[in-house]
C-alpha cells in the first residue's frame, strides 16, 4: 500500500472446506480417528508417480572429517535471562522476574501528535474449523514447480534431469553458489496463509515516527537506500555505549489487540555488536507498557536474526516478558488488559563495544494463534531416531491418541539402538506419526551443517528427501542437527540451503515461542532440553507445566509450543537430552488437562494450507 498506516479487517475464510476423500462425521473431520497422513488417492487420476532418476548408493557416505557418534548428546545447560552470551535454544524461566534495569526501560519523550488510523479491525475467528489432511506430504515431482527462497526463484527440471543435473542458487547481493546438483523433489510449499494485518505501519514517507534515545548517534527516517516494502524503510545506528536506541510513536489511537499479535519485520546490517531488542507496547507516554524482551544474541549459537537479511518476528501474548505501570500480569502470564494501546517503541542495544545499524519496515498488528487454535496447539516432536521414542515414547502417547514427529537420521535406522525401517512406518501408518528429516548421513549430524561445505550440505538434503521419500514417508519437514542454521564454511546460508528440499526447518532457539503461522518458517522455533532429572542442566519438566510455565501460558494466550525431546529413559535421566517415560506421561496428561490440541508439525502446517 502507499500509505505508510491502515487498519484492515482480517479476510474471512467462511464456507465449506473441501473433502479430500476421506468418509467424514458430524465435525467434517475424517470419520477414522486420525487421516492417513498425506498419502494421496490414487483412483484420482490426477497422481503420477515421479520418476527417480538416477538411485543414489545408500550404503556409501561422504566422509566429513568426524566420527559418527550416537552416544553422545549435546548438553543445553540452564538457561538465564542474566547472561548475554548465553544460547537462547533454550527456554527461559517465564516465572523468573529479571530486576528492573534503567537501560531496558523506554526512556522519556513528549507525546507527539496523534497518528490517524482508518477503519475498523475484524475479530479474529474463535472457533476451529475441522482439519483437513491434503497431499502427499510435499511428494511432488520437480517439473516446472518452483520454490521461493528469500525472494529468489528456483525453478527446478524434471526429476528425470534431476540426478545428473547441476546449476547456481542465486545469493542475495548478487552472488551464487554453482555446482549444486537440482533437487529430485521439490518442497510441496504447504502452509497456513500469510496472515494479512489489521494495523500496520510501514514506515513509508511522513510515517512521525521518531528516532532517538541516549544510545543513538545517527538516524534517517526516511531511508530509501535500504528496504523491502514501498520505497523506504526508517534507520538508525547506536553509539557503541550499550544504551537504548529507539523507533517509536506515542499518542496513537487505541489499538485493540485482542486476538492479535504484533508482526515485526526489520534488518540489522551486522549484528557483531547486536546485544538485545526489546518492543515496548503502553500507554500514558510509556507510564504503563508491556514488554517483549524478544532478541538475545549469542555469540556461538544459532541467532534468529543474522547480519545483513530482513527479519520477522511474531510477538505473542503468551510470550510477555515484563509488565510496569498499571499493568500486569497474572500467576499463569495472562496480561490485564489487551485493548487502549496508544504508545509502541522498537528497541535496540549494541553490546557496549562497537555500533549497530538496524532498519525497520514494519510494526503490524495480526491475527494470532488463537484465531485458528483458542487454547494454542502443541507439537511434540523427538530428535535422532532413538529406539526408546518407540519403546517407552510410543505406549505413553498412543493411550492418549497424541501423534509425534520424530527428526530421522537416515544413516541411523536399523542400527544399534535406533529405529528400525517397519517401526517407521508402524508409527507412521498405525499411530498417525510423523516422520520427517534430520540428517542423511550421521556424519553430516555429528559435525553439524555450519561446519559443511554448501555442496556438502546440499547433497545430504538431497539424499535425505530421496531416502524419506524411497522408503515411503510424507513428511517434507526438517530439524537443523543441533539447531545449527548459520551459513556453511563456504558463505551459504543453510536455511536457504534446506527451502530447496523441504517446506519448513526447524531450529532449538525458544527466546520467543513459535506461532501460528510461523513468521519464518525454515526457523521454526522449539523448546528443548525438557527433563524430569535433577541437576542435569536443560529446561526442568517442573517449570515447562507449573504455575505460569509454557504450558499455562499456551492455554491463557495461545501460542505454538514445539517441545523438542530426545531419548527416554525408564528411570531417572542423567542428562538434559533425556525424560523419563513417567516424566513424558505426566507431560502429556497435563496437555491434556488444559485442553490443548497436539499435532504433528506436518498438520500444523497444512492446517489452512
Amino acid at each position: 500500500m502507499s500509505n505508510s498506516n491502515y487498519s484492515a479487517g482480517e479476510p474471512e475464510y467462511g464456507g465449506q472446506e473441501p473433502s479430500y476423500g476421506y468418509p467424514q462425521d458430524g465435525y467434517g473431520r475424517p470419520s477414522h480417528s486420525r487421516p492417513p497422513h498425506g498419502r494421496p488417492s490414487y483412483d484420482q487420476g490426477s497422481y503420477q508417480q515421479p520418476s527417480y532418476g538416477q538411485q543414489s548408493s545408500y550404503g556409501q557416505q561422504p566422509s566429513y572429517g568426524q566420527e559418527s557418534s550416537y552416544g553422545q548428546e549435546p548438553s543445553y545447560g540452564q538457561p538465564s535471562y542474566d547472561q548475554p552470551d548465553a544460547s537462547y535454544g533454550r527456554r527461559p524461566d517465564p516465572s523468573y522476574q529479571r530486576p528492573a534495569e534503567p537501560e531496558s526501560r523506554p526512556e522519556p519523550e513528549p507525546s507527539p501528535a496523534a497518528e490517524p488510523v482508518r477503519g475498523k479491525a475484524a475479530k479474529g475467528q474463535n472457533r476451529r474449523s475441522a482439519l483437513k489432511f491434503m497431499g502427499f506430504g510435499g511428494l511432488l515431482t520437480a517439473g516446472g514447480a518452483a520454490a521461493g527462497v528469500l525472494g529468489k526463484d528456483l525453478v527446478l527440471p524434471s526429476t528425470a534431469q534431476a540426478a545428473t543435473a547441476t546449476g547456481a542458487l542465486s545469493l542475495p547481493a548478487g552472488s551464487q553458489v554453482d555446482g549444486l546438483t537440482v533437487p529430485s523433489f521439490a518442497p510441496s510449499g504447504r502452509r497456513p496463509r500469510y496472515r494479512r494485518a489489521t494495523w500496520s505501519q510501514q514506515f513509508q514517507k511522513g510515517h512521525g515516527w521518531s528516532i532517538g534515545g541516549s544510545g543513538t548517534a545517527s538516524s534517517d527516517p526516511d531511508d530509501t537506500e535500504v528496504f523491502t516494502r514501498g520505497t523506504q524503510s526508517a534507520r538508525a545506528t547506536t553509539t557503541g555505549a550499550g544504551a537504548q536506541s529507539y523507533i517509536r510513536k506515542a499518542g496513537l489511537p487505541a489499538l485493540n489487540m485482542t486476538g492479535k499479535m504484533l508482526r515485526l519485520i526489520f534488518r540489522v546490517d551486522n549484528a557483531d555488536h547486536l546485544s538485545k531488542m526489546v518492543f515496548y507496547l503502553g500507554s500514558g507516554g510509556f507510564k504503563d507498557t508491556y514488554s517483549w524482551r524478544f532478541h538475545n544474541h549469542s555469540r556461538t549459537a544459532a541467532n534468529y536474526v543474522q547480519s545483513g537479511e530482513w527479519v520477522t518476528v511474531h510477538l505473542q501474548w503468551a510470550d510477555v516478558a515484563a509488565a510496569s505501570g498499571a499493568y500486569t500480569l497474572s500467576a499463569t502470564g495472562k496480561p490485564s488488559v489487551k485493548t487502549g494501546f496508544t504508545d509502541l517503541s522498537f528497541a535496540v542495544y549494541d553490546d557496549g563495544a562497537g555500533k549497530v545499524t538496524y532498519n525497520l519496515q514494519a510494526v503490524e498488528a495480526v491475527p494470532d494463534t488463537t484465531s485458528k487454535f483458542p487454547k494454542g496447539v502443541v507439537s511434540i516432536t523427538f530428535d535422532d531416531s532413538h529406539q526408546s521414542i518407540h519403546d517407552l515414547g510410543r505406549p505413553v502417547m498412543d493411550e492418549l491418541g497424541m501423534p509425534g514427529t520424530i527428526y530421522n537420521i537416515a544413516d541411523a535406522i536399523g542400527t544399534g539402538t535406533f529405529l528400525t525401517i517397519d517401526e517407521m512406518r508402524s508409527l507412521q501408518d498405525s499411530s498417525g506419526w510423523e516422520m520427517a528429516g534430520h540428517s542423511y548421513a550421521n556424519a553430516a549430524h555429528t559435525a553439524s551443517y555450519a561446519k559443511l561445505t554448501a555442496q556438502q550440505v546440499d547433497e545430504d538434503f538431497r539424499k535425505l528427501r530421496e531416502w524419506l521419500v524411497s522408503n515411503g514417508f510424507t513428511s517434507d519437514h526438517f530439524a537443523y542437527p543441533h539447531g545449527a542454521f548459520q551459513k556453511t564454511t563456504d558463505g551459504v546460508p543453510v536455511d536457504m540451503l534446506a527451502a530447496r528440499h523441504f517446506t519448513t526447518a526447524r531450529s532449538i532457539i525458544s527466546e520467543t515461542i513459535e506461532s501460528f503461522a510461523p513468521a519464518m518458517p525454515y526457523r521454526l522455533k522449539a523448546l528443548t532440553g525438557i527433563n524430569d532429572g535433577s541437576g542435569i542442566g536443560g529446561t526442568t519438566l517442573a517449570k515447562v507445566i507449573g504455575p505460569g510455565g509454557q504450558l499455562d501460558r499456551c492455554a491463557e494466550s495461545g501460542d505454538w509450543l514445539i517441545l523438542c525431546l530426545h531419548k527416554l529413559t525408564e528411570g531417572p535421566p542423567k542428562t538434559s537430552t533425556e525424560i523419563s517415560q513417567a516424566g513424558l506421561g505426566k507431560l502429556l496428561k497435563e496437555i491434556e488437562k488444559r485442553e490443548i490440541e497436539v499435532l504433528t508439525v506436518q498438520e500444523a502446517m497444512t492446517y489452512y494450507a
